[in-house]
């Protein structure tokens, strides 16, 4: 890897590496001054010619001296001759400036270009004219950057960090220091539901970055958006209908370094039973051995296939231009996984940091097929009616299998003899995640340029299925430092199959309507509207425990593999009676007013407004659980302002306030146990009351040219009843701990941002950073022992940052762009991470920490004339693992990796990632 960073370190450094004699200079927009990328600069009577780079500069090398014509032209402008005398040095830097062509047929280019909103320029433009605050990632940006899902690409807009998959793929994003439920999720200004398995958030990895035409990160609110947004919304805006013909195409392969240095562990899914006995057969079945195929216990070891990733897109305008249509698809085929150390941990007695009791070797193997499909219709009636259909469908299947190794600190633990007992487990799991989203949308100009008509007609559904999950437990032990399996449990939970399902289904329609008039002199809009959404969600779950029938069969002597063992049902009808049975809705209705006058230099956007909510929820199979029915009415008045005010030309200020909420998922309020995680098992609260927020921002805006900015700003968010796991002790059975999201009284957060775009001819940086603060306290558990010796617990008052937020946390790129069609460009990106609350304990200073990591990437990508391109694209170059730590040390604890004061839990290694492909565009 030293290598290959190397040789791209002297690849930019040859690139930088000019002559001495040179003709410098710039070329601008002669009205509004802005710098023209892009533009042809031409010394006539010679074959010196060049393109402006990002930042409308340009230089011919080694120019002969003497008197010559520059010739400079660009589409929509009028080509500008001037004559120039050239010396053998010292030639002064050009400055151009060009007119706009006043040609009819120009014109009509210049709306289309315009209209183009996957360049960096269109998204510099929208960042600078939108009502609220906002980051766009442009589509060409996204295309040349690393990263292949939108997951990956979000996490390189300021105040945004992401939470990882097991695999090291980025999933969630954490907008501002707020955890992935405090923000929602839009395909084309819509809503999405979720398909994950409790809750409402829309894990991003299952979306393909190259169906975007632009992503946009908006931080504030209007009243025409909802408001369930504490930290920010993601709206991701699918590629659009060109104007002309264009056909889009790429095809990759590539590798992981973790499966050139370990095999890749997999079994057959083909023959998985997506329902369960209980379903095939009726609630009064009782299911044996032959019910549950085998396949999904044969593990196989080998070098996995190249990773495979393609995509294609195509879009035209027919009858005159009327009608647009646009056509894409992408696929991917990755073999991920990771090398994972975890330690278990316990509080001892009146220790005050958790000992070390387990420690647990893990390897996952996960094959993951991302598919992904967009459509769009769009016809032009007139030039006051449009109508336009989008259709979205994006599928990820996930096979994963881990497989661990534990070794047991608390018994028959010698480390010098080398003796130590062990567990072997080993999981495997098929999951099914599917989103599709139909929008059927209206715009109608009523009175020109006056009364203005939009509506929506909504359908999407969500689906996860995670079908027969296998879990295996086998004995084992360590004697003379030598590891062996032993036996399989006749006890316990030794063998598990469990089946998993939820499904989630919106229909909305959506309407508003807008007024343009003129008052004292300013532009006026008065806009109203609102939406109807019913929500209907389905969850199933259905377990069945198995154990040993032949608790003295021998690993090596009765049996060799998992399929070889012969095992007894416990529970022969399985287990339903869990909070992940229920059937559960959501109605929603909000209405909206809103008031936007421009004035000279001076915008003003507010309003308010109103959403109604009706959640209810139904166990199916209650186990005497008290509320095995129950709901959740409410209204919440949502007023919001957003000010804008012009300095100069290119620069402006904003300020804003909104207020928002965060309501609780469907799981979070069933009452009842859950699922039973690694670690823990889960619970619902029923009394769990929604989140509410006043949000406010204040940001500077800078745009000096086209493709840079300066964004420096400042938010403030106090937070009412915020919601956070935490891990409890059952009122009633102390000796239970269960992990339940419950209302921590009040919290804050604040924060500044700093959004850096600089380009100089062909190179260009962009950065930000942000640091975020927040402030939450709550009751935690600690023990002590009494006059009679007896040990006592006691709450304790502790006051720390809200889960998932960093203090630091920050992007830069390089990039190198030329331009035309033979040009090349060049990203290394990083993006830095702060330390951050991973879990929160019910024990006094004992959550577990994420150590701060930066993630290197790199990308590169070379253009041909005959419209063929390729491209590179390389992950994690620095293998950057996920730790998990507690901040302090047991001192009687001679198990636990020590570090800097520190007790490592948890230590993820993903290794790197390559790509190597081809690229056609017409």
């Amino acid at each position: 890897m030293k290598s290959t960073l190397q040789v791209l370190l002297c690849l930019l450094i040859s690139i930088t590496t000019a002559s001495a004699t040179s003709l410098k200079g710039y070329v601008y927009d002669q009205k509004t001054g802005e710098a023209i990328p892009g533009a042809s600069v031409r010394l006539e009577q010679t074959d010196k010619a060049v393109l402006t780079g990002l930042d409308g500069s340009f230089e011919i090398k080694h120019p002969p001296a003497g008197s010559f014509t520059l010739k400079v032209t660009y589409l929509m402008y009028k080509a500008l001759s001037q004559q120039i005398i050239i010396s053998k040095e010292d030639n002064p830097t050009l400055k151009v400036y060009l007119s706009e062509s006043k040609d009819k047929d120009l014109s009509e280019v210049i709306i289309s270009s315009k209209g183009d909103g996957s360049t960096e320029k269109a998204a510099r433009r929208i960042e600078q004219k939108s009502l609220q605050l906002v980051n766009v990632v442009s589509g060409r940006a996204i295309e040349v950057s690393p990263d292949l899902t939108v997951a990956n690409v979000i996490q390189r807009v300021s105040g945004i960090s992401i939470e990882r998959s097991s695999s090291g793929d980025g999933q969630y994003a954490i907008m501002r220091g707020m955890d992935k439920r405090y923000n929602y999720t839009l395909v084309n200004g819509v809503k999405i539901p979720s398909p994950d398995n409790k809750y409402r958030y829309v894990p991003l990895d299952i979306f393909p970055s190259e169906l975007l035409e632009r992503l946009e990160v908006y931080k504030t609110l209007t009243p025409n958006m909802e408001g369930d947004a504490i930290g920010g919304v993601v709206n991701m805006v699918m590629k659009d209908a060109p104007e002309k013909l264009q056909i889009n195409a790429n095809l990759a392969a590539g590798y992981s370094q973790l499966f050139i240095d370990r095999d890749f562990m997999s079994f057959d899914a083909s023959g998985i039973n997506h329902k369960s006995p209980y379903e095939i057969n009726g609630k009064n079945y009782n299911a044996t051995t032959s019910d549950f195929t085998k396949g999904t216990v044969d593990y196989t070891t080998k070098h996995p296939a190249p990773n495979l990733v393609g995509g294609i897109s195509i879009g035209n305008r027919y009858f005159n231009d009327k009608l647009g249509v646009l056509i894409a698809g992408s696929y991917q085929n990755n073999y991920r996984g990771s090398n994972s150390t975890f330690y278990t941990t316990q509080v001892v007695s009146t220790d005050k940091v958790s000992s070390v009791i387990k420690e647990d070797e893990r390897q996952y193997s996960e094959q993951l097929k991302r598919y992904g499909a967009h459509a769009k219709l769009d016809y032009v009636f007139n030039k006051n009616h449009k109508l336009s259909l989008y259709n979205v469908y994006v599928d990820l299947n996930s096979l994963q299998l881990r497989d661990s190794k534990l070794v047991d600190f608390t018994s028959e633990y010698e480390p010098e003899q080398g003796n130590a007992k062990l567990n072997y487990a080993t999981r495997t799991r098929l999951t099914e995640q599917q989103i599709y989203n139909s929008t059927l949308q209206g715009n109608h100009q009523l009175i020109p340029e006056k009364l203005k008509l939009q509506w929506s007609a909504v359908y999407s559904s969500a689906k996860n299925d995670v079908p027969d999950q296998n879990n295996i437990n086998i004995l084992g032990v360590r004697e003379n430092f030598m590891d062996r399996r032993t036996y399989a449990p006749a006890i316990g939970d030794a063998y598990t199959r469990r089946w998993e399902r939820n499904t989630e289904e919106d229909k909305a329609g959506y309407v508003d309507l807008s007024y343009n008039t003129m008052i004292s002199g300013a532009k006026v809009e008065f806009n109203a509207g609102g939406l109807y959404r019913d929500k209907q969600r389905s969850s199933f779950y259905n377990q069945y425990v198995l154990t040993s029938s032949n608790p003295e069969a021998l690993y090596g002597r009765d049996f060799n593999k998992y399929t070889e063992i012969n095992w007894t049902i416990k529970n022969p009808t399985g287990s339903v009676d869990n909070a992940l049975t229920y059937d559960a809705s959501e109605k929603m209705a909000a209405g909206y007013g809103m008031v936007t006058l421009n004035a000279e230099n001076f915008q003003v956007v507010g309003g308010l407004r109103i959403e109604h909510t009706d959640q209810r929820y139904k166990m199916l199979f209650p186990a005497a659980e008290l509320r095995p029915v129950g709901s959740q009415v409410y209204t919440d008045y949502l007023p919001s302002l957003n000010l804008k005010y012009k300095l100069a030309d290119k620069q402006q200020l904003r300020a804003s306030y909104y207020r928002s909420l965060n309501r609780p998922g469907f799981y979070e309020i069933i009452p009842g146990t859950g699922l039973i995680q690694d670690d823990y098992k889960e619970k619902g609260n029923p009394d769990l009351k929604r989140a509410t927020a006043d949000n406010f921002d204040l940001r500077y805006e800078l745009f000096p040219d086209g493709n840079d900015q300066l964004l420096a700003g400042a938010f403030y968010k106090k937070i009412k009843n915020p919601i956070e796991y935490s891990i409890q002790a059952d009122p009633t059975r102390p000796q239970d701990t269960y992990y339940l999201p419950g209302n921590f009284g009040n919290a804050r957060n604040y924060g500044l941002e700093i959004d850096y775009i600089k380009f100089i001819h062909k190179f260009g940086i962009k950065a930000n950073y942000t640091y975020t603060h927040s402030r939450i306290t709550t009751t935690k558990s600690s023990r002590y022992r009494d006059s009679n010796g007896d040990l006592k617990p006691m709450s304790v008052e502790q006051s720390r940052p809200l889960y998932g937020q960093s203090e630091h946390i920050g992007n830069i790129s390089i990039l190198y762009k030329e331009g035309g069609k033979k040009g090349f460009d060049a990203q290394l990106a990083a993006a830095y991470t702060g330390p951050r609350i991973n879990t929160i304990s019910q024990f006094l200073d004992n959550d577990l920490w994420q150590q701060g990591f930066v993630q290197m990437d790199v990308s590169a990508e070379k253009r041909f004339k005959n419209n063929l391109s390729i491209f590179i694209k390389g992950g994690n170059l620095l293998n950057t693992p996920l730790k998990l730590f507690i901040k302090g040390t047991n001192p009687n604890d001679a198990n636990a990796t020590q570090f800097d004061n520190k007790t490592l839990v948890r230590n993820d290694y993903y290794k790197q990632t390559y790509l190597l492909g081809v690229r056609y565009k017409l």
